[in-house]
């Protein structure tokens, strides 16, 4: 279910909002392979009309399940905005979309959850393992035959 929030709520006082948010309904755009949002979004919100704005305090969290990108080893990431803060302009060029005296916040807290995901997912800030290869015969004959054909080459 979206995040929403009633304008007219909003004219008494300020509004809080907790949850949790799919990953489906926050429609991420293909994520990176190495980091999958599997998990929901959990939001702690408190809205206030501040203006032509919504003023968005509180709090997000997100666990997502990586891969290193070094051992390719499988691990958990937590994103943690604590606190969070966003503007959301009710006017101008950037405007949110009202429908029926009710503005949808998810596509916000997408945007700014999307941009604390890791762009190189390390499982310990050190890491240095190689991944293990399993050898086969077939991939030993293999590599052997095309050094074969690369030393039959005549460079003079």
């Amino acid at each position: 279910m979206p995040v929403t929030v009633n304008l007219r709520h909003l004219e008494d006082k300020n509004v809080e909002l907790e949850g949790e948010v799919s990953p489906e309904e926050l429609d991420f755009v293909k994520p990176d392979e190495m980091v999958q949002p599997n998990h929901p979004l959990l939001y702690n919100l408190e809205v206030e009309k501040n203006g032509n704005n919504l003023l968005i305090r509180g709090d997000l969290h997100m666990t997502l399940d990586c891969q290193c990108v070094r051992c390719l080893r499988p691990f958990k990431y937590e994103i943690d905005l604590d606190p969070y803060d966003a503007l959301v302009p009710l006017e101008g060029e950037d405007q949110a979309t009202v429908s029926n005296d009710l503005v949808n916040l998810t596509p916000y807290l997408r945007e700014d959850v999307l941009l604390a995901f890791p762009q190189h997912p390390l499982c310990e800030a050190d890491c240095d393992r190689v991944p293990k290869l399993k050898h086969t015969k077939s991939a030993a004959l293999t590599q052997k035959s095309a050094w074969d054909e690369l030393n039959k080459l005549k460079l003079k």
